[in-house]
């Protein structure tokens, strides 16, 4: 029985005396480093001073106005100069009219697009179908915004007007149908806010993809879509090459009119 009480009075001995030098140690630990809230803190470059506008969807101070309801100054025809024309020709004049303070297509006269080029931007746009009269589907209203030229979002009057839902209206046309309807009424202002990040190149090729986030009278209906290339009526979108391009409104035929046009370089 001594032995056992001996045997246990040593176990418990050294349980005591690892426990302690535990302790011991997990006291001698080095504490982890102290941050200095000051050192992830960072005062330069100050961004920029940008004033919004006066009331939703007006443009805010950094904003380039390229249709105010007076000119087209900022915009030409897109159709392609002829082969034969002088060397250093510009664009015909932009072909459409302006009636109440907005540019209306002037059916079969051909797209226009921005004398000035861009990349990754933020645009603004308001467009109004005209009536619906016995036109349905693509026949209705049919317009498209294009991205650097290129990459097209549908304009499309969304009033009661089935199509496929790539193609109508708020679709990245041919790749991504809309997650939701957000148009409002046919002859009411529609209103696109949409957030472009261009595609990046390297002699080699496609580096990044083009996105875009787009949204319909405030709706988001496009978020933060990739795109797989550009937007063929036929066959499947690829990329090619490109820096900076115009933006282009598409003629369809339909007497689609625009107002209140507005971007930001991003």
């Amino acid at each position: 029985m001594k032995k056992v009480i001996v045997f246990l009075t040593l176990c418990v001995s050294s349980i005591c005396l690892f426990a302690q030098q535990t302790t011991q140690q997990q006291v001698q630990q080095p504490r982890p480093p102290q941050w200095n809230p000051a050192s992830t803190e960072w005062y330069t470059p100050v961004p920029p001073t940008v004033k919004p506008g006066s009331s939703m969807g007006q443009p805010p101070s950094d904003a380039i106005i390229l249709f105010d309801g007076k000119d087209l100054s900022k915009w030409e025809s897109s159709r392609p100069i002829p082969a034969d024309s002088e060397r250093g020709r510009r664009p015909d004049p932009a072909p459409w009219k302006i009636e109440n303070g907005a540019m209306v297509i002037v059916p079969g006269s051909g797209g226009i697009q921005t004398k000035e080029y861009f990349g990754d931007c933020q645009l603004h746009i308001e467009f109004k179908s005209p009536p619906a009269e016995n036109y349905n589907g693509q026949n209705r209203g049919n317009s498209g915004i294009f991205l650097q030229n290129t990459y097209e979002v549908q304009v499309l009057d969304g009033d009661n007007n089935p199509t496929y839902v790539n193609g109508m209206v708020g679709s990245i046309y041919k790749q991504s149908a809309p997650s939701a309807n957000a148009y409002t009424k046919n002859g009411e202002w529609q209103v696109y806010d949409i957030y472009w990040k261009a595609p990046k190149f390297d002699r080699n090729g496609l580096v990044e993809p083009a996105q875009i986030t787009v949204a319909l009278n405030g709706i988001v209906i496009q978020n933060h879509f990739t795109l797989k290339g550009d937007t063929p009526y036929t066959g499947l979108p690829s990329y090619t090459p490109h820096g900076r391009l115009p933006l282009s409104l598409q003629d369809h035929g339909t007497a689609v009119a625009f107002r209140n046009i507005w971007i930001r370089n991003l």
